[in-house]
């Protein structure tokens, strides 16, 4: 298939350099061809998420007359259109194209990225553990999934690795940001967890309940160790590149959570992130973890106690 074009290429780079420096990190480790569409398929994910929260690469706010379902029902049109052929004048629709054309992403994942966008716009609530999986699942474990396309996997064992890792990036997304998302309306926190601990689900951010926020917190980042577990296995069934890079990605994500555990009560004083010399460590990290995935047997099966992706 054709490259594609430099301008809407150029457009998925500048997306990743301003939107994830964690992502691009780990994209480096590549082959040119694959970087290519994972930087792409980025583009489009940010580009969907920043049209419905009103954003632009995550930050400000962006005018729109148009409300959140409307501009979600947009994306979904878009995203359909694409599949059969339209032209499109965004660039990172012009991308996205490409990346389904190019790698047989079939529609049925996208779609479902774009649901998960749509229980924000309808404030859905997180009862249990399995709803806040769900959710997760829906805005992070496809995009995982389609990651894992991208690298050419195709066993449905590796795709449920891949979206584990989806899991765990989510998992600990929603960990660092509590006070974050809280303030603008968005609990995901599994309300369970919350009536567990003496939590009102309105005053998540008061002072007085910090701590026992903190051991909720904890004990969701716990939930997300036997998913980034199963990643770490699922990497011998990819190409040595692709495996280095998500070992690399799965090191910097997992990281933000063991410094919000260990900051306890104070883990929102300030956002935690990683240090350029830190994303460099576990870019060495990745690559070690990669070759090490070279020489093992066979791969344990996957825990069946484990919340698995709707087939």
């Amino acid at each position: 298939m054709n490259a594609p074009a430099p301008a809407v290429l150029g457009a998925s780079e500048e997306a990743i350099a301003k939107g994830s420096k964690s992502f691009a990190a780990a994209a480096r480790l590549f082959g040119p061809r694959m970087r290519e569409d994972a930087v792409m398929l980025y583009a489009w994910c940010r580009h969907c998420d920043d049209v419905v929260d009103g954003q632009e690469l995550g930050h400000g706010r962006v005018s729109s007359a148009a409300s959140p379902a409307e501009r979600l029902d947009g994306l979904y049109e878009e995203t359909r259109n694409a599949y059969r052929g339209a032209p499109s004048t965004h660039p990172a629709f012009a991308a996205f194209a490409e990346v389904v054309k190019r790698n047989d992403i079939p529609e049925r994942y996208p779609l479902q990225l774009l649901e998960g966008f749509r229980m924000d716009v309808e404030g859905r609530r997180y009862e249990s553990l399995d709803d806040t999986l769900i959710y997760c699942y829906h805005v992070a474990g496809v995009v995982g999934v389609m990651m894992a396309l991208i690298m050419g996997a195709r066993d449905e064992v590796v795709l449920d690795r891949a979206s584990d890792l989806g899991l765990g990036f989510q998992l600990t997304n929603i960990a660092r940001d509590v006070m974050e998302d809280a303030a603008i309306g968005r609990i995901y926190l599994p309300a369970s967890f919350l009536a567990e601990a003496g939590v009102p689900e309105a005053r998540i951010a008061a002072p007085e309940h910090r701590a026992a926020v903190a051991g909720v917190v904890a004990r969701l980042l716990d939930v997300a160790e036997p998913y980034y577990d199963q990643a770490l296995i699922g990497m011998a069934a990819l190409p040595f590149r692709a495996a280095a890079a998500v070992g690399a990605a799965r090191g910097v994500y997992r990281a933000i959570g063991v410094e919000v555990r260990r900051r306890g009560p104070k883990a929102w004083d300030s956002r935690v992130s990683t240090s350029t010399a830190q994303k460099a460590g576990f870019l060495a990290g990745g690559l070690a973890q990669a070759l090490a995935t070279r020489f093992k047997g066979a791969p344990p099966p996957r825990p069946a106690h484990l919340w698995t992706r709707p087939q």
